[in-house]
């Protein structure tokens, strides 16, 4: 009998694939979501809609922050692995809303912890950041590097929940892993990132707005190469740190805890980024430049030599490949031509 899996946020954009993925292999999966209207709703409900079709996926809409309906659901479904993936996403949405992020991600994240602590749970993922990197100016990006630079509150979030978890792995010996994304796009993706609103705007003939004059950097991670990664973590379940381990591995070495990048490796110029979704669209964009904002960091690129040692973690997509992807699915979504 396959492995029963709790996934908070199942009908977001990783959540929706994690969950797709593991349906197709054949686990009972039961989502959770508050299918809440930060972006659009409609979206996010043709995402559960296609979940919904198969036979051993189970649903409870609710917020995590509500600790009342989170511990009734998952007590009753009793799954061995919970993959937290719900979460206030956004960092110039944080600056104007911080207290949205302070409930879903800090009280929410905690809410997770304590009830798989509650049911023993096998092993707890929860989903981290790039972002709590901050200001860190030496790359790529490694796992074990210090990171007390957060600049932005959605990033000071997310590096809470890593501190809030490997307390309660200490304290309880709970095996949790931590996920820190690099920049996740591809089909059935977030409306509210960059590379969503560049093409609307570039096939409705209106200005995108490109920050930093586009002197930016990002690590663009394709949705196939996340999925791929978190499943084949499901059972690398972290354990008290042994005296032969992996060089430069994040294990704790007091908890049965530890932290992946899930990155692309590769550093992707902005401007090229767009290029590419322009040849794509066959539509040159009318860009809008505009200087840094609040909260944004210049450049961001993973180091994921741990995620190899351990999985044979190998992203396989480049970005170029990723947007023809990606667009193939908004035309077809959106009806576009």
């Amino acid at each position: 009998m396959k492995t029963k899996i709790y996934i908070t946020g199942s009908s977001g954009f990783i959540g929706f694939h994690v969950a797709k993925k593991l349906l197709d292999k054949g686990f009972k999966v039961h989502g959770f979501d508050s299918m809440d209207n930060y972006y659009d709703v409609n979206l996010k409900k043709s995402r559960f809609n296609i979940l919904k079709k198969y036979k051993n996926f189970f649903f409870k809409k609710g917020s995590v922050e509500n600790k009342k309906i989170i511990n009734k659901s998952i007590i009753n479904f009793k799954p061995k692995i919970i993959i937290h993936l719900a979460a206030q996403a956004g960092v110039r949405y944080s600056i104007d809303n911080p207290e949205a992020y302070l409930n879903s991600n800090i009280v929410g994240t905690f809410n997770i912890i304590q009830i798989a602590k509650k049911i023993n749970v096998k092993h707890l993922i929860i989903a981290s950041s790039s972002s709590v990197y901050g200001a860190n100016t030496k790359f790529p990006f490694k796992e074990i590097d210090k990171t007390d630079l957060q600049i932005s509150f959605y990033a000071a979030t997310k590096k809470s929940t890593e501190i809030l978890a490997h307390s309660y792995s200490a304290l309880w010996k709970l095996p949790i892993t931590m996920l820190r994304f690099f920049t996740v796009y591809g089909p059935w993706g977030r409306p509210d990132m960059a590379y969503f609103k560049f093409t609307k705007n570039i096939l409705d003939g209106k200005k995108i707005n490109i920050y930093n004059n586009g002197k930016m950097y990002r690590d663009y991670t394709y949705i196939d190469d996340v999925v791929n990664g978190i499943y084949k973590l499901l059972n690398k379940v972290p354990k008290l740190k042994q005296k032969k381990s992996f060089r430069n591995d994040s294990l704790s070495p007091v908890a049965p805890f530890r932290i992946f990048n899930i990155g692309n490796t590769k550093k992707v110029y902005l401007l090229d980024f767009i290029n590419t979704l322009e040849r794509e669209l066959d539509k040159k964009a009318i860009k809008n430049k505009m200087p840094m904002q609040k909260g944004d960091v210049q450049s961001t690129l993973s180091n994921t030599r741990l995620l190899k040692e351990i999985i044979n973690y190998n992203p396989s997509t480049s970005y170029r490949f990723g947007i023809k992807k990606f667009i193939d699915w908004y035309k077809a979504y959106y009806k576009k031509n």
